[in-house]
C-alpha cells in the first residue's frame, strides 16, 4: 500500500495546491505536527483518534512537548488495504530555570479560588474540541503581535525544587493596548476578559482541532461565534490574570495536544 499512496501523492500534489492553499509544512519535532497527504476516502487513526482528512486527501496531527520520538499513523485506504505510517520526531532541548526561597502563597492558589479554576479550565478544554471542517490553519500563521519573544514554548520553572508546569506559549512582550490580530482566518470559540490566570482569553478555532489562544489580553474586541480574518484585530496586550508585566502569551492547540506556535509561523 506504501507505494500506491505515495504514487498517488505524488500524482496529486500539483493538483492539490492549485485548489487549496497549503503553506503550512509539517515539524517533525516534540511539539510539532504532521501534514499529510493521501488518498481522498483514506481513515487515518492517530493514538485511537480518528483524524479529519479533506476532500483532497489532507491532514494533521500534532505532537505535545514530550512525545515519544517513534510515532505510528495508521491508514486504512478506501479499498481496505491497511498501513502503519512511520514517523521519526526530533528531540527537543528545553529552557529549565531553579528558583529558591519562593514565599508558597507565591507558589499555589488560595484554596477559594480552586472551584474558579476547575470551571475556567472545563470551558478552555471546551474551546478546543472542535473538530471543524474549516480549513484555514493549512495557510500557516502571521505573528499576532509585534514585539520581542519573552518566553519560549517548553520551559519549565521549579519553584523551591518543585517542579511547575511547563509554558506551553510564545511571549511576545509589548506595551498595554498594543494590538493583537489574528494571524490566520478562523472563529472565535472563547472571548473572555477575566480568566483567574489568563486574563483576558481569545480562543480561535481554525479547523481540524487546531486552535489558537491568546492569553492576558487588556481588551477582547471579538465575540464568541465571530468569524474572524487574518490581520483583524481580536484584542489588545496587557497584563490581565497571573502575570507580573504586559505580554501577549500565544499558544496553539491540536485538540489537547499543546503544540508550539513558533513552528507555525511563515516566517520562521
Amino acid at each position: 500500500m506504501r507505494l500506491t499512496l505515495l504514487l498517488f501523492s505524488w500524482l496529486v500534489i500539483p493538483f492539490v495546491m492549485a485548489q487549496e492553499t497549503v503553506s503550512l509544512m509539517s515539524k517533525l519535532v516534540q511539539g510539532g505536527f504532521y501534514v499529510g497527504l493521501v488518498e481522498p476516502g483514506t481513515e487515518v487513526l492517530y493514538q485511537g483518534r480518528s483524524v479529519r482528512v479533506s476532500e483532497r486527501g489532507r491532514f494533521i496531527v500534532g505532537f505535545g512537548r514530550d512525545a515519544d520520538l517513534q510515532q505510528t499513523i495508521l491508514l486504512t485506504a478506501p479499498d481496505g488495504v491497511s498501513e502503519a505510517l512511520k514517523l521519526s520526531l526530533s528531540k527537543r532541548d528545553y529552557k529549565i530555570q531553579r528558583i529558591n526561597g519562593i514565599a508558597r502563597k507565591y507558589v499555589s492558589p488560595a484554596e477559594k479560588v480552586l472551584g474558579r479554576i476547575k470551571d475556567e479550565g472545563q470551558l478552555v478544554k471546551s474551546a478546543r474540541q472542535y473538530d471543524s471542517v474549516l480549513k484555514d490553519f493549512f495557510t500557516g500563521f502571521d505573528r499576532p503581535a509585534k514585539g520581542p519573544v519573552s518566553g519560549v514554548y517548553g520551559s519549565q520553572r521549579f519553584f523551591n525544587g518543585e517542579p511547575r508546569r511547563p509554558h506551553f506559549g510564545l511571549d511576545i512582550a509589548g506595551p498595554e493596548g498594543a494590538p493583537v490580530i489574528a494571524p490566520a482566518n478562523g472563529i472565535v470559540r472563547m472571548a473572555e476578559s477575566d480568566l483567574y490566570y489568563s486574563g483576558g482569553t481569545v480562543i480561535i478555532d481554525h479547523g481540524f482541532g487546531i486552535t489558537t489562544s491568546y492569553l492576558h489580553l487588556s481588551k477582547v474586541d471579538v465575540v464568541e461565534g465571530q468569524n474572524i480574518k487574518r490581520g483583524e484585530i481580536l484584542g489588545a496586550i496587557g497584563a490581565t490574570g497571573r502575570v507580573t508585566g504586559a505580554h501577549l502569551d500565544w499558544r496553539a492547540n491540536w485538540f489537547d495536544v499543546r503544540l508550539d506556535p513558533a513552528l507555525m509561523m511563515l516566517d520562521e
